[in-house]
């Protein structure tokens, strides 16, 4: 066993399976021929579209959008089963804490190791391999998917046991949608007090208000009325929702269920396929105003 397949050829998934077709033997899979085509057109990458013979892969790596499709390439197709005892499963997208723990246990039983390891930073970071991975599951699996980590990311984070990174993703992605929420009533209200939106921004930038929301998601999406991030609104709401389902009482954690209530209510007030940087334009609908820097 050598050779590294990379399963999930998305905005995301492409450019990192390049970056690790640079560096390891791999071929390539996705429900779309256009996608496999692509990645495989400099020569770095080999495509595979039959995923029944694969028992010549040491290492598998998933890109993919949630549990349920997880669940459908390892468990209802049976990839899991027709992997050789020795390999690596390293699952890189956004899924269920639960669902990664009893794959993982699944896995285990095989003599597989499986590592969860989600990422953050979008297309920009994807790109340039300088992802931050947040990484769940036993030390000595870990250390067998750390050289492929550590060619995808500059900031490689152990959060914990199986699960735990896919939990962190999530935590990470409610404060990331809070952030862009809190900081668009702050505009809102800074406008209700004569402070223009550009300005009010700059005053968070300059002080203690200041997050990722002020200084990216604001100045070069939202202002702009461009609203292109390129991470889709509906996959930040149902990393919400996987955090909502980490066992917290609610009278603890008020910002979250309001957050969460908030977005998951405003999606009707938003057209197919909307980027998350479209929470603000859920306030806009709200308050009937609108914040963008043209029109202020």
């Amino acid at each position: 066993m050598s050779r590294t397949l990379f399963i999930g050829l998305g905005r995301m998934g492409a450019p990192m399976a390049q970056h690790i077709a640079r560096r390891f033997p791999t071929a390539v899979n996705d429900i779309s021929a256009d996608n496999i085509a692509a990645v495989v057109a400099d020569g770095s990458a080999a495509p595979l579209h039959d995923l029944e013979r694969i028992d010549d892969f040491e290492t598998v790596i998933l890109m993919l959008p949630t549990s349920a499709h997880v669940e459908g390439i390892l468990l209802e197709n049976g990839l899991l089963e027709r992997l050789p005892k020795g390999a690596l499963v390293i699952d890189m997208g956004s899924s269920v804490p639960a669902s990664t723990q009893a794959i993982a246990e699944r896995a285990a039983a095989r003599g597989i190791d499986y590592v969860d390891a989600p990422v953050s930073g979008g297309i920009t970071k994807a790109a340039s391999g300088e992802l931050a991975i947040l990484v769940g599951g036993g030390s000595a699996a870990i250390e067998r998917a750390r050289p492929y980590l550590d060619t995808l990311g500059s900031a490689v984070v152990v959060v914990g046991g199986s699960g735990a990174g896919h939990a962190a993703k999530a935590i990470n992605n409610l404060v990331s949608a809070t952030n862009i929420a809190v900081a668009t009533e702050a505009v809102l209200r800074g406008r209700a007090a004569g402070i223009a939106p550009d300005r009010m921004v700059e005053v968070l930038n300059s002080s203690t208000g200041m997050s990722q929301a002020s200084q990216v998601k604001f100045p070069n999406h939202i202002l702009t009325g461009t609203y292109a991030s390129n991470f889709a609104y509906d996959l930040m709401l149902k990393d919400l929702g996987i955090a909502m389902g980490i066992s917290v009482p609610d009278s603890a954690t008020p910002l979250t269920r309001s957050a969460y209530t908030l977005l998951s209510e405003g999606r009707t007030h938003l057209g197919e396929h909307p980027d998350h940087t479209e929470i603000a334009r859920v306030y806009e609908a709200l308050s009937e105003t609108s914040i963008n820097q043209e029109e202020s």
